[in-house]
């Protein structure tokens, strides 16, 4: 009761700052879909100043409405007041779960599973062993699947599936000294790249190898804990920050650098301002060194191809992430390691930066509205007649490669370090 408090007045000083000018509906995602004042940053920020008694009157539908949002960090980066939607609705969230507590399905996910690292790579590498009894391969230059029956919760999703081994069993842990640069980074891997994505993961190691960094990658790391935080469980979300803190204090480095934009933001933003007080020096030592790999790659130590590199040509497009470039600024840099990349042409799409839709559990409780805006960034990239799609989160490359696949695309979907990669000798 003291957190939820203590939230509660931090949440009143936030917003009085709206001003209730409107300018978020020119930019939100989901406003542009179904044309609700509810369901734009201003509605909802108007139905929390009464919070209090809301909480008491219709807890449940205050919640519904909340939860009717990507999270994506639109309206803040273009709201004239400077307003911390992200922040405030997390805030909001938090509080009206501590109220509310969990639905079971979410305690039972969340609690009993993302909060404990061990069992969570047990069950997900479970799940890929049986995986092609429910679901057939449909897409094979996207890598995508579909249900072989009608599912609930799959609908007509094209998924891509889980890696038949994960990263972490592939590579356990890394703890290699800094080579010709003199530079050592941590790696976060996250948990989409971990079960779905490790050739991502494969790729930051051997660029950072090509790169003479060094590498420390600990052991057994656990989710950054944006799935709890984005459904108000604070517990589980500190009990991750607990164990993330103690491995990566455990090393010696001078980043931090992950190849999720998600995970980059939420560690570099959210970790300092919603750790618990016991966590915060440690959550903002951390979160100082924390980068984005493009950025990395491209401002601390000079990315540039082997003279002798393939040429593979390629017509790649790009779309950025909304925590990268939104959160935290990051535009120039993968577009600089791809225009790097021996036989890659960019070729810029339409607003590139307009949301694809995911929005995390946003994808699973209104798939209608994510499928909706993720189409329209669908036709947006097939309009470059590109051969492939780059983007700097594995969030995005799951509900574009699920939009590309549904439209019959033969465009590739890859993360720019991937490209990298594949320039180096092997």
């Amino acid at each position: 009761m003291e957190v939820l408090a203590r939230l509660m007045r931090e949440l009143e000083d936030q917003l009085v700052v709206c001003m209730k000018c409107g300018m978020c509906q020119s930019v939100c995602p989901v406003f542009d879909q179904t044309g609700r004042e509810a369901d734009v940053t201003r509605g909802k920020l108007a139905l929390l100043s009464g919070l209090m008694e809301s909480i008491f009157d219709d807890p449940e539908g205050v919640y519904a409405r909340l939860n009717k949002c990507l999270l994506c960090g639109s309206c803040a980066a273009n709201c004239p007041s400077g307003v911390d939607v992200q922040e405030i609705f997390l805030k909001a969230r938090a509080i009206l779960t501590g109220f509310m507590g969990l639905p079971p399905t979410k305690r039972l996910v969340l609690r009993g599973m993302l909060a404990n690292p061990s069992l969570f790579d047990r069950l997900t590498e479970w799940g890929a062993r049986f995986q092609r009894i429910f679901s057939r391969p449909v897409n094979d230059i996207i890598g995508t699947s579909c249900a072989r029956v009608m599912s609930p919760l799959l609908q007509d999703r094209h998924f891509r599936p889980l890696a038949p081994v994960p990263f972490h069993r592939q590579v356990p842990s890394v703890d290699r000294p800094a080579g010709a640069s003199g530079r050592k980074v941590a790696v976060f891997t996250g948990c989409l790249i971990d079960k779905l994505f490790p050739n991502i993961a494969h790729s930051t190691l051997k660029v950072m190898d090509h790169c003479g960094v060094g590498v420390f990658l600990p052991e057994n790391q656990g989710c950054c804990g944006i799935p709890a935080l984005s459904s108000g469980d604070l517990d589980t979300f500190h009990k991750l920050l607990d164990h993330n803190l103690s491995l990566f204090e455990a090393g010696e480095f001078d980043r931090l650098v992950t190849a999720c934009a998600t995970c980059t933001a939420t560690i570099h933003e959210i970790w300092p301002r919603m750790a618990a007080k016991r966590q915060r020096e440690a959550a903002a030592r951390l979160a100082r060194r924390t980068m984005d790999i493009n950025q990395f790659l491209t401002a601390e130590v000079n990315y540039s191809p082997p003279a002798d590199a393939p040429e593979i040509p390629r017509r790649v497009t790009y779309h950025d992430p909304c925590h990268l470039k939104k959160s935290l600024k990051v535009f120039s840099a993968p577009r600089d390691l791809v225009q790097a990349t021996p036989g890659c042409r960019l070729a810029e799409m339409a607003e590139s930066d307009w949301c694809c839709g995911m929005g995390g559990s946003f994808n699973l409780q209104h798939y209608a509205i994510s499928k909706q805006i993720g189409t329209k960034k669908a036709a947006q990239i097939m309009d470059t007649r590109a051969d492939v799609l780059a983007t700097g989160c594995p969030a995005c490359m799951i509900q574009i490669s699920d939009m590309l696949s549904q439209a019959g695309a033969a465009v590739a979907v890859r993360h720019p370090v991937e490209l990298v990669a594949e320039a180096l000798d092997p």
